[in-house]
């Protein structure tokens, strides 16, 4: 899928979203992880990108249940601040929940869903995850 509007710093990110990899930003120059992807190393610099699959495992930092403005029939999401194992942060959804919540520090595991006509990384509980 074309990348139009994305910058070349998202593109990757979402070319492997499209792929089921979540990727992570990390420097070239010093191998600090980053997100969200940026140009430029915020610690040493350098402009020079590495991208890597993370295993995308992680926990919930911080949640909240939104419901869209125009569109009260909805059913709500479950919007989550993940912070996973390689010490990186996202923004995401929180999916495949039984329960109201509280989130917070639930153990979650990256999944792959059609969102707007891309495919994005979304979380799902790890305790769901099924035996290899």
């Amino acid at each position: 899928m074309p990348n139009a509007g994305v910058s070349r710093a998202d593109a990757a990110f979402l070319e492997g979203a499209e792929q089921g990899l979540l990727l992570i930003q990390r420097c070239g120059g010093c191998g600090v992880p980053r997100n969200p992807p940026a140009p430029m190393c915020g610690e040493c610099g350098s402009v020079v990108q590495e991208y890597e699959p993370s295993p995308g495992r992680g926990r919930v930092v911080s949640w909240i249940r939104s419901r869209h403005p125009n569109r009260p029939d909805d059913p709500p999401t479950d919007v989550i601040l993940v912070e996973l194992e390689e010490g990186v942060r996202l923004v995401s959804n929180l999916v495949d929940v039984s329960g109201p919540g509280p989130f917070e520090d639930l153990e979650v595991v990256v999944d792959f869903r059609p969102v707007d006509g891309r495919i994005l990384p979304v979380f799902r509980p790890a305790a769901e995850e099924s035996p290899a």
